[in-house]
């Protein structure tokens, strides 16, 4: 009886009681007495030296797609926003030598980006930049422009029927496009807490 008032002594009534502790040997009460100080010990330390706050920026990878005349169309991921011209060195370069302007070559390209890439004769071919498709998008957790998406674009995202991405589509109609995502709580529908789980699916691009 003196080992179970000993151990009581030390460890809170909300881990073990004496009628508890009877059922175990001295040996699997030592055990028990280690373990339920050692949970104690863990739990002060995160409590006086808590986990440091991240100070650096997460970087985002910057998500860009090739298709077209290119040797290896695909989508590729950079560390940094890249240039047309690093896009089209990792997809292994053009098919076939030919000219296109190079001025556009040094332009940053954003996440989301799709190179269509297409001959335009024998000679010369033309670089179109374009959003990639939706599906793909939302896979690499890219928002979607409120102003471009369709009604089967918004359909593929959660929490969203065709009834409600028509009402989207007819608002931004009527308002002749979004100017912020915000504006999406003045759709019949959607409600605060609708609206805080679907904004960060979207943005509004100028």
């Amino acid at each position: 009886m003196r080992n179970y008032e000993f151990l009581n002594s030390l460890i809170p009534k909300s881990f073990f009681s004496i009628h508890f502790m009877k059922y175990f040997s001295f040996g699997q009460q030592r055990i028990l007495l280690v373990l339920a100080l050692l949970i104690l010990g863990i739990l002060a330390f995160k409590f006086y030296y808590p986990s440091p706050l991240p100070t650096e920026e997460i970087v985002k990878e910057i998500v860009v797609e090739v298709l077209g005349e290119i040797q290896k169309p695909g989508i590729y991921i950079f560390k940094n926003p890249p240039t047309i011209k690093e896009v089209l060195e990792k997809g292994g370069g053009l098919r076939e030598v030919a000219n296109f302007d190079e001025k556009p070559s040094s332009e940053v390209l954003e996440t989301g980006t799709l190179l269509d890439i297409r001959r335009e004769s024998s000679q010369e071919i033309k670089i179109k930049i374009e959003r990639m498709e939706a599906n793909k998008l939302l896979v690499f957790s890219i928002s979607l422009d409120l102003n471009r998406v369709s009604i089967e674009d918004l359909c593929l995202v959660p929490e969203i029927g065709e009834l409600l991405a028509r009402e989207i589509v007819i608002y931004r109609e009527k308002k002749r496009g979004f100017r912020s995502v915000e504006e999406l709580k003045n759709i019949k529908g959607i409600g605060e807490k609708k609206y805080q789980s679907l904004k960060n699916f979207f943005i509004v691009r100028p």
